[in-house]
């Protein structure tokens, strides 16, 4: 495959950026290999500088669920950009997608937009936080939830333990705010309840964890949590960043049922545009300023080209039938290579939630927690990940990442795909 182009830029981009890049994982320190600059995108395509076309798995790392450059998106932003990029106060754009967003999800009496998934998740621990008058919070290890310093902790030794910094730069005294447990362990949950539950500010988790594998958690697990952070009046936060209007309009509600006091939002609110939002509880959103004392702001939250884009694209995932078809066309792909996998021999299994997947190196049908992932694997993944560009599929640079299928992809393309990973697979394994 060629690469001339995207050396060259990736040699230019190393004097300008840290490491190249402008987000880690774009570096390709996972899978080895110079990261590809990308000049365009259609539908599931991508075409990259040196003229390389793509079968996209990662669409911007989720938010594309109808593809790239969606007629409908393309045309509201370009109506929108033609009258104005952004005022810095409030347009009509505001009100209709958060009309829309309070209207078709249940737990959201008020929404708040913001710039990025992270600002949401950030905004919501303060709001957590400023409402109880507690300082400590609740994570769960495998889960991410943005840089946020509060959040970017690893667990200690124990079941229940006070976080401990995992990047230069987050003071220890903070990270020891935050208490992690490992996920779907009961017996870790209760007992973080029973010694912490009446300083616990907020918890927050990714119900479907989906930023270090897929950790698909039991029903069960989610329930008790809701149970014991009403129980001692602790705010249940829903990182729905990755899931939410992914697995269901209404994200993980669809699917396990459980209500939380506030939820966050990502890109896909803005059909890829730079945007987030949380929202939750009227009596909670009634704390954020100016109606209340917790303070947040932003000049571009709300953009009203991001809103259009929203409208635009959420408006496509209302039609009837959108999300059935999406999570069928998955499905399909999982069990064509996981037929294979199992007839070979193969330690390898794609798990998947809606229209969200994940490969792993392992014979189970699921992993729910992060410390049962085998690091060694990631070694294969990188093998792997070569295979597919040779074969016209551009999955996640890492293994750890998931991949997703937008509206866009057709059958044709899921067999393409379905067909160039069991090819890879016999390659690598």
């Amino acid at each position: 495959m060629k690469r001339d182009r995207s050396e060259q830029l990736y040699t230019e981009a190393l004097e300008l950026f840290p490491g190249g890049v402008n987000s880690p994982v774009r570096a390709f320190r996972s899978v080895g290999g110079t990261p590809l600059f990308f000049t365009r995108g259609e539908g599931a395509l991508l075409h990259d500088v040196d003229g390389n076309t793509f079968i996209d798995l990662c669409l911007s790392w989720g938010p594309l669920i109808l593809g790239h450059a969606h007629p409908a998106v393309v045309e509201a932003i370009t109506k929108r950009v033609a009258l104005g990029t952004t005022f810095g106060a409030p347009t009509e754009e505001e009100n209709k997608l958060g009309r829309l967003i309070v209207d078709h999800i249940p737990f959201v009496d008020r929404v708040r937009f913001v710039s990025s998934g992270t600002e949401a998740v950030q905004s919501a621990i303060r709001l957590a936080r400023g409402a109880t008058k507690r300082d400590l919070l609740l994570k769960f290890d495998g889960c991410y939830h943005g840089h946020v310093d509060s959040l970017l902790v690893n667990a200690g030794s124990g079941l229940a333990t006070f976080g401990t910094s995992s990047s230069a730069g987050v003071p220890e005294e903070l990270a020891k705010l935050t208490l992690v447990v490992p996920l779907n362990d009961m017996d870790a949950l209760e007992t973080v309840f029973r010694e912490h539950g009446a300083q616990l500010a907020g918890a927050i988790i990714e119900p479907i964890p989906a930023n270090n594998g897929l950790l698909l958690q039991e029903r069960t697990f989610l329930q008790r949590l809701r149970e014991l952070c009403t129980a001692h009046s602790t705010v249940l936060i829903l990182d729905e960043v990755i899931s939410g209007f992914r697995v269901g309009f209404r994200g993980s509600f669809d699917i396990y049922g459980i209500t939380p006091d506030l939820v966050t939002y990502g890109k896909i609110i803005g059909g890829g545009m730079p945007v987030g939002a949380y929202g939750g509880r009227l009596d909670l959103m009634k704390q954020v300023a100016p109606e209340g004392p917790v303070y947040q702001a932003g000049t571009l939250s709300g953009n009203p080209v991001a809103m259009a884009a929203g409208l635009a694209q959420l408006t496509e995932c209302l039609k009837p039938g959108f999300y059935e078809a999406l999570e069928a066309k998955t499905a399909t792909l999982c069990a064509t290579v996981n037929t294979h996998a199992k007839a070979k021999g193969y330690a390898y299994h794609l798990d998947h939630i809606g229209s969200i997947f994940w490969g792993f190196f392992a014979d189970a049908d699921h992993i729910r927690r992060a410390d049962a992932i085998e690091s060694a694997s990631m070694k294969t993944y990188a093998k792997l990940h070569a295979a597919l560009l040779e074969r016209g599929v551009y999955a996640a640079p890492s293994g750890y990442e998931v991949g997703f299928l937008s509206s866009a992809h057709t059958d044709a393309q899921v067999q393409q795909v379905a067909l160039a990973m069991c090819e890879a697979l016999d390659e690598v394994m």
